[in-house]
């Protein structure tokens, strides 16, 4: 069945179900009370069983009719919504996500759910999930309970004990932000080898050579050491969150192909189910019918179909400017008159075809409620994110790119910027800290802003770090506004943090953040007062394909300067440029601009223009500014950005090209590369 023809449409479908599980559960922690909230959840629970059940993946169908019985008991009123309840439910919801991640891999949604079910189980019969040290010992015991062994492995294991052998089962649990999961495991396995032999792992070594797995796996092995000696070996790898061992125990009744499965009693009990639970199939079936047929309005369309619709328009576009220069050569008025009328169709096509490519950014916003409910109970921190303006859109290709710096800016704010309750109560401020995540239009732009009331930056502490890496100097300190000081935070290897932790404080992260956002045509910027709180804004062109331009002519050369980046264009004079400090600059506006020669830059060959007149663009990074010097302003055009390849990527100051139409190659400026 994985290779159903349905397979894209049940991954689709799936991630939205898990999507609208994970924002309702958050409703529901908030008003526990509200039912409505509950059958929201129980409801996309149960379709997702039963697409599951369809599809033929048995374990995740299983999980979910476990989580459903606890949400039917919640439903019902014989079981509370605690948030100890609900952080048992996320947990089963992990699993989940888990299950259909593996299988948009490839894989079968097996998935390790034991504890979880044992977990859901106790919730179901109205025990207390809140556990003591011992329960929690104890629970961790059950969990490392040996894998199965087949009589091979079993035999081994004896014969080991009897040459004087400890066995032991360990359970391996990777750093949530570990890459190259398979390279951790090859350590781990290299550093038990050298200690003794692994005798099985679980999952199999190919699924864990194929990164096949979640976070965890486990491995028995038979080693002379003791079991503090084989857990301290396996954490000096790197990247190792925590490592749990116990010692195996080979009794005949441990076999664990003996015990009752939890999985294969909800099968059996979901074979035969009470005539309450039918009528309430049939009432959920009722409902979702209903829901689907109002949802026949809407297509999927795969996502590969728009690029190639996006791709063939762009060559319309080039061919549209080419017959735009040949009408305009020829002067003849009903050429003219077509073209002007196939320009006017083809830009209302071009609105048409970008808008069926925009997403809202709501697709990557609803990720984080969960993520900093996660975060904030790590770093015991009370915190309430804000999101608004989720409707706004962005080009898919730029949505695609903006999540993982986001999660970065977001764990910063939470981990730097929020106090602790207790800081915030004697500091006069509430003790739930606000992060405000805000996206809006304005222009051809987007803006996406992260806000929190936090304990601001320091700037002071910002200057003394950037003067001892070397970033500044002295000298540079008087010149430098606040927002230029606040924005060294994201160079290279600069962090303030006195510790360093598992969210932030590395040292890395804020110039990745930037230079992603960079990549993309943004802009950062940052904003902050000490004890207020702090802004981070980003600035995000609507879409990458096609961009607005300006066209420069330098010699024999033209290049297209993206207007996103252009404040304004004039035209000087030469006796108007003076040098500072080796720099060629103007006074333009009363502000000192320094200037950027393209021929220089670009080393274009062919004899200099005198004239006694000087064309320049002036554009910006941030509050940086720079005019580029160019010998003639050509004008505004839509142009089709097309990247170099893979053989020129590193060209320096160059984001790509466009075909003009004229059939000129023009090059288009990375003005942020030009600005220092």
């Amino acid at each position: 069945m994985v290779n159903s023809e349905y397979l894209d449409v049940f991954l689709d479908e799936s991630q939205e179900h898990l999507q609208a599980i994970n924002d309702n559960l958050l409703k529901l922690e908030q008003t526990p009370d509200d039912l409505s909230i509950v059958g929201e959840v129980f409801r996309s629970a149960h379709t997702l069983k039963g697409m599951a059940a369809t599809m033929g993946f048995e374990d995740l169908a299983q999980l979910t009719h476990i989580m459903e019985n606890v949400l039917d008991g919640i439903r019902q009123s014989k079981l509370e919504a605690t948030s100890d309840v609900l952080d048992v439910v996320f947990l089963a919801v992990d699993d989940l996500e888990a299950m259909v991640q593996d299988i948009a891999g490839g894989g079968d949604g097996k998935h390790d759910v034991r504890e979880v079910v044992a977990q859901l189980e106790k919730i179901e019969k109205g025990e207390s999930v809140t556990k003591d040290h011992s329960s929690q010992d104890q629970e961790k015991s059950d969990a490392l309970k040996e894998e199965g062994l087949d009589e091979f492995e079993r035999t081994v294991l004896e014969q080991s004990a009897e040459q004087g052998f400890e066995a032991f089962q360990l359970r391996v649990t990777l750093d949530e932000k570990a890459l190259l999961k398979a390279a951790r495991v090859f350590m781990v396995l290299d550093v038990l080898e050298q200690v003794g032999e692994v005798i099985k792992t679980n999952p199999s070594a190919e699924d864990l050579e194929e990164e096949r797995f979640d976070h965890s796996f486990t491995l028995i092995v038979v080693s002379k050491l003791t079991a503090d000696d084989v857990k301290k070996r396996v954490l000096q790898v790197s990247e190792i969150e925590k490592v749990e061992i116990q010692k195996v125990d080979l009794k005949p009744s441990s076999n664990p192909s003996e015990e009752p499965n939890a999985a294969d009693e909800v099968a059996a009990t979901a074979t035969a189910p009470t005539p309450k639970a039918v009528n309430n199939d049939q009432k959920e079936r009722t409902v979702e019918a209903t829901k689907r047929s109002e949802a026949n309005k809407t297509i999927r369309v795969n996502i590969e179909r728009l690029d190639v619709l996006m791709n063939l328009f762009e060559e319309l576009v080039i061919d549209r400017g080419r017959l735009e220069q040949i009408a305009s050569d020829l002067r003849n008025s009903e050429l003219n008159e077509t073209v002007e009328r196939m320009s006017r169709i083809s830009s209302d096509l071009q609105e048409i075809i970008l808008n069926m490519r925009m997403m809202p950014v709501e697709q990557v916003f609803k990720r984080f409620p969960r993520m900093i409910r996660s975060l904030s109970k790590e770093l015991n921190k009370k915190v309430n994110l804000e999101i608004i303006g989720a409707e706004t859109e962005l080009d898919r290709t730029i949505i695609d790119e903006i999540g993982d710096p986001l999660v970065h800016l977001l764990r910063n704010s939470i981990d730097h910027g929020i106090e602790t309750p207790n800081v915030r109560l004697a500091n006069g401020k509430p003790e739930e800290g606000t992060v405000i995540l805000r996206a809006y239009h304005s222009g051809n732009n987007v803006f996406i802003e992260i806000e929190d009331d936090g304990a601001g930056i320091d700037r002071e502490k910002v200057i003394k770090r950037a003067l001892s890496n070397g970033i500044i100097k002295e000298d540079d300190i008087e010149k430098m506004t606040d927002q230029q000081i606040y924005s060294l935070l994201f160079s290279s290897g600069f962090s303030t943090a006195e510790k360093i932790t598992d969210i932030s404080g590395r040292g890395v992260g804020l110039d990745v953040v930037r230079s992603t956002f960079e990549s993309l045509g943004g802009v950062v910027t940052v904003n902050s007062e000490l004890g207020k709180g702090s802004v981070f804004s980003i600035r995000l062109p609507l879409t990458l394909s096609i961009i607005d331009v300006m066209l420069v002519e330098v010699r024999e050369e033209k290049y297209a300067i993206p207007l996103s980046s252009i404040v304004e264009t004039a035209i000087v004079n030469k006796s108007d440029i003076y040098s500072a400090h080796g720099q060629k600059v103007i006074d333009f506006r009363g502000k000192v601009v320094p200037l950027v020669y393209l021929k220089d830059v670009f080393e274009i060959p062919g004899e200099t223009i005198e004239d006694d007149l000087c064309s320049l663009v002036i554009v910006h990074k941030g509050e940086k500014v720079a005019g580029l010097v160019v010998d003639s302003l050509i004008g505004q055009h839509d142009v089709v950005l097309k990247s170099l390849g893979n053989y020129l990527k590193d060209v320096f100051a160059i984001s790509g090209a466009t075909i003009l139409g004229n059939g000129q190659v023009a090059l288009i400026v990375d003005t942020n590369a030009l600005i220092k």
